[in-house]
């Protein structure tokens, strides 16, 4: 478990004050002057050293992504975006942390915008984060009334302007190049891919979109050193991580802790256990409604970081664990995602606009039965015909739920198509009988 020293979000809950003397009284802009007097290289590298991997689900070395920002400037400016637009069914983190420790993130712009020679910020905020906007945008004045941000940022001799962008609630503004797309005030639908962002992105500018609880991190890891951050969580998936636990669980929860923990002592120390003991277990999906579930043999032993849940067939994403017991619907569950996803498609490519209404179309009727068994494999075929072949992760992330359910609980799609084709009438979960 992840000791009280070793926290960085230390008001993570609220229980202290969010603006600027409460931040200065937890350690924030702590030093902040001396990490800019670093330098750009310096700041990179130990970012790289400290193994840091993005926190908004690919996982992508925080530190690699930084130094793709051009070396010598060409004239243009440069862009950080901060990616606050938290629209993933289960991921609620970066809401608390612009909530309750908004100093925490902008000392991050301003290191990280060093980092990148970015001497402007966009923080880009889901529309329906509308309090929490707010709460940014006033620590945005303080910050710059004390002379933390702006001209001659913490008197260090660099500029740094941190403005906030409100987005209008789509769940594909949170790909990075929608969310650019939108910043620029167009329809967000993700962009090609080369070019990337560090050469043509904002306005055409060399830019980096990275998540909030990315950036949140890094001055602190500046701050402790990266033998610190290291030193918790596993080799390749190192420091803390904030896990949002919500679904069948005592009592949901927000928490950081290392990376690299049991699944199982994630929710039974800090979400009280599942409803109805640990035997009561059917699945859980370990990271937001993107990524395979997993049943309860794995759930058993498997660790949450990047690494071992890839080694799984699941993801650890945005660390948004979906508990559910055995009274769930496992099939109309995964239907429902289905029909998100259908939704939230920009509708830009072929296999994502037709292929996700087909599979949600194909799931209600195994929801009910009312299918053929051999539709499990041609469903299954259909999400690897999507699975890879859009601009961005949308059909991923519709196809490999459904790909986790057929992995892990064919039989109950199995069985329902059985008790359709014999009684004539809609199946029922298996736990309601």
């Amino acid at each position: 478990m992840l000791q009280d020293k070793d926290r960085v979000f230390t008001n993570l809950y609220g229980q202290d004050d969010w603006r600027l003397a409460g931040a200065l009284r937890r350690g924030v802009w702590d030093g902040t002057k001396g990490m800019i007097e670093l330098g750009r290289d310096e700041i990179i590298e130990r970012i790289k050293d400290s193994e840091l991997r993005g926190r908004g689900g690919a996982g992508f070395p925080a530190g690699l992504k930084w130094s793709f920002m051009p070396k010598e400037s060409d004239g243009r400016p440069r862009y950080l975006i901060v990616n606050a637009d938290e629209s993933e069914p289960g991921s609620c983190k970066d809401r608390e942390i612009l909530r309750n420790d908004p100093h925490r993130l902008l000392e991050g712009c301003v290191v990280a915008g060093l980092a990148m020679g970015a001497t402007v910020c966009y923080i880009y905020i889901r529309g329906e984060f509308y309090r929490e906007a707010e709460r940014v945008q006033q620590a945005i004045d303080e910050a710059h009334d004390a002379g933390l941000i702006g001209k001659n940022a913490c008197k260090s001799g660099w500029d740094c302007d941190i403005y906030v962008h409100r987005g209008a609630g789509a769940y594909i503004c949170g790909e990075e190049t929608a969310l650019l797309e939108s910043l620029e005030g167009k329809k967000g639908q993700p962009r090609l891919k080369p070019p990337f962002p560090a050469a043509v992105g904002l306005y055409g500018c060399p830019s980096t979109v990275n998540n909030v609880e990315t950036i949140a991190v890094a001055p602190e890891i500046l701050r402790r050193g990266a033998a610190w951050w290291t030193g918790l969580g596993r080799p390749r998936n190192t420091g803390t991580k904030i896990f949002s636990i919500s679904g069948h669980v005592e009592q949901p929860c927000n928490v950081e802790e290392e990376m690299g923990i049991p699944l199982k002592e994630l929710i039974e120390t800090h979400a009280g256990g599942v409803r109805g003991g640990w035997d009561n277990l059917l699945a859980v999906i370990p990271g937001g409604s993107s990524v395979p579930l997993l049943p309860k043999s794995i759930c058993d032993t498997v660790l949450m970081d990047f690494d071992s849940l890839q080694a799984v067939k699941s993801g650890l994403g945005t660390a948004a664990v979906i508990v559910m017991d055995k009274s769930t619907d496992v099939v109309a569950a995964i239907a429902n995602l289905s029909h998100f996803y259908m939704h939230e498609s920009c509708g830009q490519c072929t296999p994502c606009r037709e292929g996700t209404g087909w599979m949600w179309r194909v799931m209600i009727r195994m929801v009910e039965g009312r299918a053929g068994i051999d539709e499990i494999d041609t469903l299954l075929d259909v999400t690897r015909q999507v699975e890879g072949h859009t601009i961005c992760a949308l059909g991923d992330a519709a196809a490999w739920p459904i790909q986790g359910l057929i992995r892990h609980f064919r039989p109950e799609l199995e069985r329902r198509i059985l008790e359709y084709k014999t009684s004539g009438r809609v199946a029922v979960p298996a736990a309601a009988e």
